[in-house]
Protein backbone atom coordinates (compact mmCIF):
# COMPACT_ATOMS: atom_id res chain seq x y z
CA UNK A 1 0.00 0.00 0.00
CA UNK A 2 1.34 3.44 -0.86
CA UNK A 3 2.35 5.79 2.23
CA UNK A 4 -0.17 8.73 1.95
CA UNK A 5 3.17 11.23 2.60
CA UNK A 6 4.39 10.58 -1.02
CA UNK A 7 1.72 12.21 -2.43
CA UNK A 8 1.80 15.67 -1.97
CA UNK A 9 -0.76 18.34 -4.05
CA UNK A 10 0.74 20.64 -6.78
CA UNK A 11 -1.78 23.35 -6.76
CA UNK A 12 -5.48 23.46 -5.53
CA UNK A 13 -6.75 26.77 -6.90
CA UNK A 14 -8.79 25.58 -9.95
CA UNK A 15 -12.75 25.81 -9.26
CA UNK A 16 -15.09 24.05 -11.40
CA UNK A 17 -18.67 24.82 -10.65
CA UNK A 18 -18.12 24.69 -7.16
CA UNK A 19 -15.58 21.65 -7.45
CA UNK A 20 -12.13 22.52 -6.24
CA UNK A 21 -9.28 20.86 -8.36
CA UNK A 22 -6.04 18.98 -7.06
CA UNK A 23 -3.19 17.51 -8.76
CA UNK A 24 -2.04 14.84 -6.96
CA UNK A 25 1.36 13.32 -7.25
CA UNK A 26 1.83 9.37 -7.46
CA UNK A 27 4.59 7.07 -8.25
CA UNK A 28 3.06 7.07 -11.56
CA UNK A 29 2.55 11.07 -12.48
CA UNK A 30 0.34 13.40 -11.09
CA UNK A 31 -3.24 12.74 -11.28
CA UNK A 32 -6.26 15.85 -11.27
CA UNK A 33 -9.00 14.72 -9.33
CA UNK A 34 -11.87 17.12 -9.54
CA UNK A 35 -13.77 17.30 -5.46
CA UNK A 36 -17.49 18.19 -5.26
CA UNK A 37 -19.19 18.16 -1.69
CA UNK A 38 -18.64 17.89 1.48
CA UNK A 39 -15.43 16.18 2.11
CA UNK A 40 -16.74 14.82 6.24
CA UNK A 41 -19.08 12.55 3.91
CA UNK A 42 -19.05 9.15 2.10
CA UNK A 43 -16.55 9.19 -0.65
CA UNK A 44 -18.09 8.56 -4.23
CA UNK A 45 -15.31 8.11 -6.65
CA UNK A 46 -15.42 8.73 -10.73
CA UNK A 47 -13.07 7.43 -13.75
CA UNK A 48 -14.22 7.90 -17.30
CA UNK A 49 -13.77 6.38 -20.18
CA UNK A 50 -11.02 6.83 -23.34
CA UNK A 51 -10.73 10.30 -24.39
CA UNK A 52 -12.80 11.85 -21.38
CA UNK A 53 -13.41 13.41 -18.39
CA UNK A 54 -15.77 14.34 -15.12
CA UNK A 55 -17.20 17.07 -18.19
CA UNK A 56 -18.07 14.92 -20.99
CA UNK A 57 -18.43 11.77 -18.68
CA UNK A 58 -20.41 12.51 -15.97
CA UNK A 59 -22.01 16.06 -16.53
CA UNK A 60 -25.26 14.88 -18.08
CA UNK A 61 -26.07 12.72 -14.81
CA UNK A 62 -24.73 14.75 -12.27
CA UNK A 63 -25.98 18.00 -12.99
CA UNK A 64 -29.88 15.94 -13.39
CA UNK A 65 -31.44 17.83 -9.91
CA UNK A 66 -32.55 14.34 -8.99
CA UNK A 67 -29.19 13.38 -9.32
CA UNK A 68 -27.97 16.34 -7.30
CA UNK A 69 -30.51 15.02 -4.30
CA UNK A 70 -29.35 11.59 -4.49
CA UNK A 71 -25.74 11.60 -4.88
CA UNK A 72 -24.50 15.40 -3.87
CA UNK A 73 -26.81 14.78 -0.23
CA UNK A 74 -24.91 11.48 0.35
CA UNK A 75 -21.50 11.64 -1.02
CA UNK A 76 -18.64 13.82 -1.68
CA UNK A 77 -17.51 13.36 -5.22
CA UNK A 78 -13.99 12.87 -6.30
CA UNK A 79 -13.63 12.96 -9.99
CA UNK A 80 -10.37 11.01 -10.95
CA UNK A 81 -9.35 12.03 -14.87
CA UNK A 82 -6.98 9.78 -16.44
CA UNK A 83 -2.95 11.02 -16.75
CA UNK A 84 -3.43 13.99 -19.40
CA UNK A 85 -7.25 14.33 -19.83
CA UNK A 86 -7.92 16.63 -17.34
CA UNK A 87 -9.13 20.10 -18.22
CA UNK A 88 -6.43 22.26 -19.98
CA UNK A 89 -4.02 19.50 -19.66
CA UNK A 90 -0.66 19.50 -21.31
CA UNK A 91 0.78 16.60 -23.67
CA UNK A 92 2.41 13.98 -21.78
CA UNK A 93 6.03 13.71 -22.76
CA UNK A 94 6.63 11.12 -25.41
CA UNK A 95 9.83 9.89 -23.76
CA UNK A 96 7.38 9.43 -20.20
CA UNK A 97 7.64 5.67 -19.13
CA UNK A 98 3.86 4.11 -20.45
CA UNK A 99 1.85 3.00 -17.62
CA UNK A 100 -0.32 0.16 -17.90
CA UNK A 101 -3.84 -0.81 -16.30
CA UNK A 102 -1.72 -1.91 -13.01
CA UNK A 103 -0.25 1.51 -12.61
CA UNK A 104 -3.80 3.15 -13.07
CA UNK A 105 -5.51 1.35 -10.44
CA UNK A 106 -2.34 1.92 -8.25
CA UNK A 107 -2.91 5.82 -8.61
CA UNK A 108 -6.22 5.70 -7.57
CA UNK A 109 -4.39 3.61 -4.21
CA UNK A 110 -2.43 6.56 -3.95
CA UNK A 111 -5.63 9.62 -4.54
CA UNK A 112 -7.73 7.89 -1.85
CA UNK A 113 -4.65 7.82 0.96
CA UNK A 114 -3.85 11.41 0.19
CA UNK A 115 -7.74 12.49 0.74
CA UNK A 116 -7.43 10.01 4.00
CA UNK A 117 -10.14 8.31 2.26
CA UNK A 118 -11.21 4.64 3.91
CA UNK A 119 -13.18 2.77 1.53
CA UNK A 120 -15.55 4.35 -1.19
CA UNK A 121 -18.61 3.69 -3.86
CA UNK A 122 -16.92 3.48 -7.48
CA UNK A 123 -18.69 4.41 -10.54
CA UNK A 124 -16.84 4.46 -14.03
CA UNK A 125 -17.54 4.16 -18.03
CA UNK A 126 -16.04 1.03 -20.16
CA UNK A 127 -12.27 1.68 -19.85
CA UNK A 128 -12.88 3.62 -16.84
CA UNK A 129 -15.26 0.81 -15.60
CA UNK A 130 -12.28 -1.68 -16.33
CA UNK A 131 -9.67 0.35 -13.73
CA UNK A 132 -12.07 0.67 -10.83
CA UNK A 133 -13.15 -2.86 -10.94
CA UNK A 134 -9.25 -3.66 -11.15
CA UNK A 135 -9.06 -1.58 -8.44
CA UNK A 136 -11.67 -3.40 -6.49
CA UNK A 137 -10.00 -6.99 -6.88
CA UNK A 138 -6.55 -5.77 -5.77
CA UNK A 139 -7.80 -3.57 -2.54
CA UNK A 140 -11.11 -5.02 -1.67
CA UNK A 141 -11.34 -3.48 1.51
CA UNK A 142 -10.97 0.03 -0.10
CA UNK A 143 -14.12 -0.53 -1.83
CA UNK A 144 -17.92 -0.74 -0.77
CA UNK A 145 -19.89 -0.81 -3.84
CA UNK A 146 -19.31 -0.46 -7.69
CA UNK A 147 -21.85 1.29 -10.54
CA UNK A 148 -20.39 0.50 -13.69
CA UNK A 149 -21.78 1.86 -16.84
CA UNK A 150 -20.79 -0.36 -20.33
CA UNK A 151 -18.28 -2.11 -18.39
CA UNK A 152 -15.26 -3.69 -19.92
CA UNK A 153 -13.67 -6.73 -17.90
CA UNK A 154 -11.92 -9.77 -20.27
CA UNK A 155 -9.00 -8.62 -22.41
CA UNK A 156 -9.72 -7.14 -25.85
CA UNK A 157 -11.20 -9.66 -28.48
CA UNK A 158 -9.66 -9.47 -31.85
CA UNK A 159 -12.16 -6.92 -33.22
CA UNK A 160 -11.74 -4.30 -30.21
CA UNK A 161 -8.21 -5.11 -30.53
CA UNK A 162 -7.86 -4.03 -34.23
CA UNK A 163 -10.31 -1.40 -34.15
CA UNK A 164 -7.96 0.09 -31.05
CA UNK A 165 -4.94 0.11 -33.32
CA UNK A 166 -6.64 1.98 -35.93
CA UNK A 167 -7.61 4.65 -33.32
CA UNK A 168 -3.91 4.73 -32.34
CA UNK A 169 -1.93 4.99 -35.64
CA UNK A 170 -4.37 7.58 -36.57
CA UNK A 171 -3.34 9.34 -32.89
CA UNK A 172 0.08 8.90 -33.91
CA UNK A 173 0.25 10.11 -37.24
CA UNK A 174 -2.61 12.55 -37.42
CA UNK A 175 -3.77 13.18 -33.47
CA UNK A 176 -6.90 14.40 -32.89
CA UNK A 177 -8.36 14.41 -36.71
CA UNK A 178 -12.14 13.94 -37.40
CA UNK A 179 -12.18 9.88 -38.37
CA UNK A 180 -10.72 9.62 -34.98
CA UNK A 181 -13.19 11.62 -33.04
CA UNK A 182 -16.00 10.06 -35.19
CA UNK A 183 -14.79 6.29 -33.98
CA UNK A 184 -14.58 7.56 -30.53
CA UNK A 185 -18.53 8.88 -30.92
CA UNK A 186 -19.63 5.76 -32.30
CA UNK A 187 -18.00 4.05 -28.63
CA UNK A 188 -20.03 6.80 -26.63
CA UNK A 189 -23.30 7.15 -28.55
CA UNK A 190 -25.93 4.99 -30.22
CA UNK A 191 -26.67 5.63 -33.84
CA UNK A 192 -30.03 7.46 -33.08
CA UNK A 193 -28.21 10.31 -31.50
CA UNK A 194 -24.80 10.13 -33.62
CA UNK A 195 -27.43 11.37 -36.72
CA UNK A 196 -26.57 10.89 -40.30
CA UNK A 197 -26.62 12.87 -43.69
CA UNK A 198 -30.05 13.58 -43.10
CA UNK A 199 -30.42 13.84 -39.40
CA UNK A 200 -27.99 16.56 -37.63
CA UNK A 201 -26.52 14.81 -34.41
CA UNK A 202 -28.05 15.45 -31.19
CA UNK A 203 -26.32 18.53 -28.83
CA UNK A 204 -24.83 15.89 -26.38
CA UNK A 205 -22.70 14.56 -29.22
CA UNK A 206 -22.58 17.82 -30.76
CA UNK A 207 -20.86 19.37 -27.12
CA UNK A 208 -18.89 15.87 -26.75
CA UNK A 209 -17.29 16.45 -30.34
CA UNK A 210 -16.35 19.79 -29.06
CA UNK A 211 -14.71 18.55 -25.73
CA UNK A 212 -12.91 15.92 -27.79
CA UNK A 213 -11.09 18.68 -29.29
CA UNK A 214 -9.56 19.68 -26.15
CA UNK A 215 -7.87 16.50 -25.71
CA UNK A 216 -4.05 15.97 -26.52
CA UNK A 217 -3.57 12.55 -29.08
CA UNK A 218 -0.94 11.30 -27.11
CA UNK A 219 -2.25 11.67 -23.84
CA UNK A 220 -5.29 9.45 -25.12
CA UNK A 221 -2.95 6.88 -26.97
CA UNK A 222 -1.06 6.36 -23.61
CA UNK A 223 -4.25 5.38 -22.15
CA UNK A 224 -5.86 3.67 -25.15
CA UNK A 225 -2.36 1.44 -25.55
CA UNK A 226 -2.81 0.67 -21.74
CA UNK A 227 -6.57 -0.49 -21.95
CA UNK A 228 -5.53 -2.34 -25.18
CA UNK A 229 -2.69 -4.58 -23.27
CA UNK A 230 -5.50 -5.21 -20.07
CA UNK A 231 -5.29 -9.04 -18.47
CA UNK A 232 -8.67 -10.70 -18.50
CA UNK A 233 -10.36 -10.06 -15.07
CA UNK A 234 -12.63 -13.44 -15.49
CA UNK A 235 -11.09 -16.01 -12.69
CA UNK A 236 -11.33 -12.60 -10.24
CA UNK A 237 -15.24 -11.78 -10.68
CA UNK A 238 -16.68 -14.52 -8.38
CA UNK A 239 -14.23 -13.61 -5.48
CA UNK A 240 -15.20 -9.90 -5.84
CA UNK A 241 -17.77 -9.33 -2.52
CA UNK A 242 -18.74 -5.57 -2.85
CA UNK A 243 -22.05 -4.54 -4.30
CA UNK A 244 -22.23 -4.08 -8.61
CA UNK A 245 -24.40 -1.90 -10.16
CA UNK A 246 -24.34 -2.59 -14.09
CA UNK A 247 -25.70 -0.16 -16.84
CA UNK A 248 -25.75 -0.88 -20.36
CA UNK A 249 -26.98 0.36 -23.46
CA UNK A 250 -28.48 -2.05 -25.48
CA UNK A 251 -26.92 -0.08 -28.63
CA UNK A 252 -23.40 -0.22 -26.57
CA UNK A 253 -20.80 -2.18 -28.73
CA UNK A 254 -20.03 -3.23 -25.42
CA UNK A 255 -23.31 -5.00 -24.72
CA UNK A 256 -22.40 -8.75 -24.89
CA UNK A 257 -19.54 -7.70 -22.45
CA UNK A 258 -21.58 -6.62 -19.83
CA UNK A 259 -24.17 -9.45 -19.92
CA UNK A 260 -21.20 -11.95 -19.66
CA UNK A 261 -19.67 -9.79 -17.28
CA UNK A 262 -23.15 -10.17 -15.27
CA UNK A 263 -22.91 -13.74 -15.77
CA UNK A 264 -19.83 -14.39 -13.63
CA UNK A 265 -20.48 -11.99 -10.62
CA UNK A 266 -21.97 -13.76 -7.99
CA UNK A 267 -25.67 -13.18 -8.56
CA UNK A 268 -26.04 -12.05 -4.57
CA UNK A 269 -23.81 -8.94 -5.01
CA UNK A 270 -25.00 -7.73 -8.42
CA UNK A 271 -27.74 -6.62 -10.43
CA UNK A 272 -27.97 -5.68 -14.55
CA UNK A 273 -29.83 -2.70 -15.59
CA UNK A 274 -30.64 -2.98 -20.07
CA UNK A 275 -31.43 -0.01 -21.26
CA UNK A 276 -33.15 0.60 -24.28
CA UNK A 277 -32.14 2.80 -27.68
CA UNK A 278 -29.04 3.84 -26.10
CA UNK A 279 -25.25 3.25 -26.14
CA UNK A 280 -22.29 3.04 -23.73
CA UNK A 281 -22.28 6.37 -22.25
CA UNK A 282 -25.69 6.24 -20.50
CA UNK A 283 -24.33 8.35 -18.20
CA UNK A 284 -24.69 11.37 -20.93
CA UNK A 285 -27.33 10.23 -23.58
CA UNK A 286 -30.06 8.10 -20.55
CA UNK A 287 -28.92 9.62 -17.37
CA UNK A 288 -32.72 9.59 -16.29
CA UNK A 289 -32.63 5.63 -16.52
CA UNK A 290 -30.14 5.24 -14.35
CA UNK A 291 -31.89 7.52 -10.67
CA UNK A 292 -34.45 5.05 -10.01
CA UNK A 293 -32.16 1.56 -9.57
CA UNK A 294 -29.40 3.91 -8.25
CA UNK A 295 -31.37 4.72 -5.08
CA UNK A 296 -32.36 1.40 -4.69
CA UNK A 297 -28.85 0.55 -4.85
CA UNK A 298 -27.99 3.17 -1.88
CA UNK A 299 -30.72 1.60 0.13
CA UNK A 300 -28.60 -1.43 1.11
CA UNK A 301 -26.01 1.13 2.37
CA UNK A 302 -28.97 3.18 4.39
CA UNK A 303 -28.83 5.91 2.56
CA UNK A 304 -31.48 7.39 0.89
CA UNK A 305 -33.03 11.04 -0.45
CA UNK A 306 -32.29 13.16 1.42
CA UNK A 307 -29.68 11.61 3.18
CA UNK A 308 -29.46 9.71 6.32
CA UNK A 309 -26.14 9.73 7.53
CA UNK A 310 -24.72 8.10 10.36
CA UNK A 311 -22.92 10.13 13.38
CA UNK A 312 -19.32 9.62 11.84
CA UNK A 313 -20.21 10.20 7.79
CA UNK A 314 -16.01 9.69 7.16
CA UNK A 315 -16.16 5.70 8.71
CA UNK A 316 -16.30 3.48 5.91
CA UNK A 317 -20.12 2.39 5.37
CA UNK A 318 -20.74 -0.83 6.88
CA UNK A 319 -21.25 -3.80 4.93
CA UNK A 320 -23.24 -5.43 7.51
CA UNK A 321 -26.18 -2.96 6.54
CA UNK A 322 -26.54 -4.48 3.06
CA UNK A 323 -29.28 -6.84 3.14
CA UNK A 324 -28.34 -10.43 0.79
CA UNK A 325 -31.46 -9.63 -0.94
CA UNK A 326 -30.26 -6.86 -2.24
CA UNK A 327 -31.90 -6.22 -5.72
CA UNK A 328 -33.81 -8.92 -5.32
CA UNK A 329 -38.10 -7.75 -5.43
CA UNK A 330 -39.10 -8.69 -2.34
CA UNK A 331 -36.53 -6.45 -0.75
CA UNK A 332 -36.14 -3.82 -3.65
CA UNK A 333 -38.18 -4.01 -6.40
CA UNK A 334 -35.32 -4.77 -8.77
CA UNK A 335 -34.46 -8.30 -10.16
CA UNK A 336 -31.42 -9.88 -10.65
CA UNK A 337 -32.14 -10.85 -14.41
CA UNK A 338 -31.97 -7.65 -16.90
CA UNK A 339 -33.95 -5.23 -16.84
CA UNK A 340 -35.10 -2.86 -19.69
CA UNK A 341 -35.99 0.82 -19.26
CA UNK A 342 -38.95 2.40 -21.74
CA UNK A 343 -37.61 3.74 -24.41
CA UNK A 344 -37.39 7.51 -23.95
CA UNK A 345 -35.29 9.60 -26.45
CA UNK A 346 -33.63 13.27 -25.89
CA UNK A 347 -33.35 15.77 -28.66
Amino acid sequence: MADSNDSIPLHTEKIYFGGKEHHVRTRCGSVSVIVYGDQHKPALITYPDLALNHVSCFQGLFFRPEAASLLLHNFCIYHISPPGHELGAAPICPSASARCVDDLADQILEVLNFFGLGAVMCMGVTAGAYILTLFAMKYKKRVIGLILISPLFRAPSWTEWFYNKVMSNLLYFYGMCGLLKELLLQRYFSKEVCGNTEVPASDIVQACRRLLDERHGSNVMQFLQAINGRPDLTSGLKRLRCRTLIFVGDSSPFHSEALHMTSKLDRRFSALVEVQACGSMVTEEQPHAMLIPMEYFFMGYGLYRPCHLSDSPRSPLSPSCISPELLSPASSGLNLKPIKTRVSHYT
